[in-house]
């Protein structure tokens, strides 16, 4: 009865969610000031040194390891004024959270004719949970991506075209990975669908014309129009350095601490390659661009294409799920960008129906954190050398944990109904 109606209120869940975050804040200032082990992430540093950078009319990229867009750096100019004000940016995500967990509610409520008390529960998952907020108050951006993300699929679900290019294309400039959600929007936005001439003589021309859609053709322009004026201006601004770090760094980027892939070891090894011969770097720069292949290949064109018109935000999942696993580079803060797609999925799926298979599926996926977590932590702290078999092992272990509930959540989508009936209700509410 008490849990009920706790769910029944939007402002006591809200309010919840916004003290979880002030209490993880709160700590946090109180671990970097008395522990040698800092709540502080490594990345916040770099976002607030950038920032300081342009407070003295330099580059942000004049700080080293600065991968970021400058209108990240400038979003974190408050923090070098005095005081209080360092902590600017961590409150400023946390916030982030909240509104991404805003509008999960209002889509759920909307586009899911879920109940309010039903919808708050689902919504919980992100606003409640303690892995989201502790992310997010480190210092890690994940929060306001995840505004730009939901807002997306919101105008989307909305059939606001416009605003859903505007932003994509805002969303892929702060961060390159949402250029995956293109193709299963695109092809969602399927007009007159039962009307359409299915025959096989068509030719490829007129195949291609009936693709080409007015509402597809204003998503194209919209958010190519968003992607180029914000490159463009921050070229104009800062030049080459931004096209190199914000973009072409990430196809060879070669970062191995604290990386659950299985390409973990073989980054690590080819960072020593580098450091002894440039003939090296060069054949382990063309390897390490192969593991964009099976990545893209499943995320950007075979999910999408199989499951984009059954359920649009399930497939975003799908597509984020195989992203991330199948990703050179995998870290904590990047569970994030698939959790925001938890709320839509779970309320029908096979984790839910089934309780073996949901708590077994969270249990191994916990559990194989744990493993690697155990080995680096050897490796890092301890200096112990787990390369073989320990950290690669557990890499092997929590790759295939992922890939079996990712198999789970593509059973799920498959066995649904298009999405449309849903987005139309959504609509005429």
């Amino acid at each position: 009865m008490a849990i009920s109606s706790f769910f029944n209120s939007p402002r006591t869940v809200f309010s919840a969610a916004t003290l979880l975050r002030a209490g993880f804040l709160l700590y946090g200032l109180f671990q970097d000031a008395f522990s040698p082990m800092k709540y502080t992430d490594i990345d916040y540093f770099v976002f607030t040194d950038a920032a300081h950078f342009i407070a003295q009319g330099k580059s942000p990229y004049a700080r080293d390891t600065y991968r970021y867009t400058p209108l990240l750096a400038w979003l974190m100019y408050p923090t070098t004024w005095p005081g209080f004000w360092f902590s600017f940016g961590k409150v400023l995500f946390a916030i982030g959270d909240i509104v991404t967990g805003w509008m999960m509610f209002r889509i759920l409520r909307t586009h899911q004719n879920m109940s309010q008390e039903r919808a708050l529960k689902y919504a919980s998952i992100w606003l409640l949970n303690p892995m989201v907020a502790t992310i997010s108050t480190r210092g890690s951006s994940e929060g306001l991506l995840g505004v730009f993300v939901t807002a997306l699929l919101w105008a989307v679900l909305a059939e606001r075209i416009p605003l859903a290019g505007f932003l994509l294309g805002f969303a892929v400039h702060f961060k390159i990975y949402p250029f995956i959600y293109a193709a299963s929007i695109v092809w969602s936005l399927d007009d007159n669908r039962k009307n359409r001439v299915t025959s096989v003589s068509s030719s490829p021309i007129t195949q291609a014309i009936k693709f080409l859609t007015p509402r597809r053709l204003v998503l194209a322009a919209y958010s190519l129009l968003a992607f180029s004026a914000l490159n463009a201006v921050m070229y104009l601004a800062y030049e080459w350095p931004f096209l190199e770090h914000s973009y072409f760094y990430h196809l060879v980027r070669i970062d191995h601490r604290h990386n659950f892939s299985p390409y973990n070891i073989l980054l690590y090894l080819n960072s020593s390659l580098r450091a002894d011969s440039a003939t090296h770097a060069s054949s382990s720069m063309e390897l390490e661009r192969l593991a964009f292949v099976p990545q893209l290949l499943l995320s950007a064109v075979m999910i999408p294409l199989a499951l984009a018109k059954k359920d649009l935000p399930s497939t975003m999942l799908a597509q984020t799920f195989a992203f991330v696993t199948f990703n050179k580079v995998c870290t904590s803060q990047y569970f994030l960008w698939y959790m925001m797609f938890l709320p839509y999925y779970l309320p029908d799926s096979t984790l839910l129906r089934s309780r073996r298979i949901g708590i077994t599926s969270l249990v191994l996926w916990v559990l194989g954190q744990a493993a690697w977590l155990h080995q680096g932590f050897q490796l890092e702290f301890n200096g112990q050398s787990t390369f073989v078999p320990g950290l690669w092992g557990s890499s092997v272990l929590f790759f295939g944990i992922n890939v079996g509930i990712l198999s789970i959540i593509i059973r799920d989508i498959r066995s649904k109904e298009s999405s449309k009936s849903y987005v139309k209700a959504g609509k005429s509410t």
